[in-house]
């Protein structure tokens, strides 16, 4: 009997499909959430030390191709400090409504809701009102993570692949004549037929902030590995030397140094993994840091972007960069 061949993968991918993960969600931001700690002047500490509730539905769908994040969630965090005077502040802050709406399309801002469970002194209420100022930049850069990390880990399961599997290419036949005659008398493999490269429009994305930072410490923010970490709030791969791999983001943008100009200039090709940027295509992201009197300018330019994904690349980079340098209080404008 004859099996039907499948369906090519631009007619499969083209059905409406939706994949569940809430639970999957809801452990993603109990362990995120609780990663971020904000460091306030002298011995003031303030963290989100537990995620106690995350209500909602959160899946990943599939609509003509297009991979598009469903979410819309209320969290609740219990957040902790030390005061000046050693005293541990405790309280809790309530997010009503995380949604793609919101985290994607920027269609109306965050709120929260905020309590204090520690008596009031001057001491604690300093540290209620660094919670309140400095928390809201650190969770919104981890929501915009949210997004990214959801497409990342679920997306291949509602993509269908259109490359040949070669989970089942046999193996070379062994030479029957053995030994090492036999393997210089073994055919050469076949060399891998060249890839058939579609053509890609791109374009090109600028994002400009400053930061209350010198051009030096900013360089360093952006090319040492320690360092990097800080603001990423995730782990990364840097040797910051021309013509070395770079990983960011735990694995969500990965690319090479073509040179670095300390502390001026850097030049690094760039991809996001993700399904909505195209297997094997890299841009090119120049970073010119610029030291002024009061503030240092840092740019952006990110040359080579798939025409269409533009609106995403550029919440990718302000979410990630820009809002990632405010998380740890460096202060910015966009």
């Amino acid at each position: 009997m004859a099996v039907p061949a499948p369906l090519p993968s631009s007619t499969a991918n083209w059905h409406w499909k939706n994949k569940n993960v809430t639970r999957w969600g809801k452990e993603w931001f109990e362990r995120e959430l609780t990663s971020i700690t904000i460091a306030g002047s002298g011995t003031e500490v303030v963290a989100i030390s537990s995620v106690t509730d995350v209500e909602g539905d959160i899946e990943l769908g599939q609509r003509k191709s297009k991979l598009i994040t469903i979410f819309d969630c209320k969290v609740v965090c219990n957040w902790s400090g030390t005061a000046s005077d050693g005293t541990e502040v405790k309280g809790t802050v309530t997010i009503p409504e995380v949604s793609h709406e919101i985290t994607m399309d920027g269609l109306s801002d965050y709120v929260y809701n905020w309590s204090l469970m520690t008596a009031s002194s001057p001491e604690v209420d300093a540290i209620f009102s660094l919670a309140r100022s400095r928390l809201p930049t650190a969770l919104e850069t981890k929501f915009a993570e949210f997004a990214a990390a959801l497409v990342e880990t679920h997306g291949k399961d509602l993509t269908v692949s259109g490359d040949p599997s070669r989970s089942g290419t046999p193996a070379p036949a062994a030479s029957s004549s053995g030994g090492a005659a036999g393997a210089s008398a073994a055919a050469p493999a076949a060399p891998k037929p060249a890839e058939k490269k579609s053509n890609i429009n791109t374009t090109k994305i600028t994002v400009e902030s400053s930061f209350m930072a010198s051009a030096d410490d900013l360089f360093g923010l952006l090319t040492d590995e320690k360092r990097i970490q800080l603001w990423t709030h995730a782990s990364a791969q840097s040797s910051a030397k021309a013509d070395t791999e770079y990983v960011l983001f735990g694995g969500g943008v990965k690319g090479k140094y073509v040179s670095l100009t300390p502390p001026s200039e850097i030049v690094q090709t760039w991809a996001l993994q993700s399904p909505t940027w195209p297997s094997g295509h890299h841009a090119t992201l120049t970073t010119t840091i610029t030291q002024g009197s009061d503030s240092t300018t840092v740019k952006f330019v990110l040359d080579g972007v798939p025409t269409g994904t533009e609106e995403e690349i550029k919440r990718n980079l302000e979410g990630y960069y820009i809002q990632g340098f405010k998380s740890i209080g460096l202060g910015s404008s966009l």
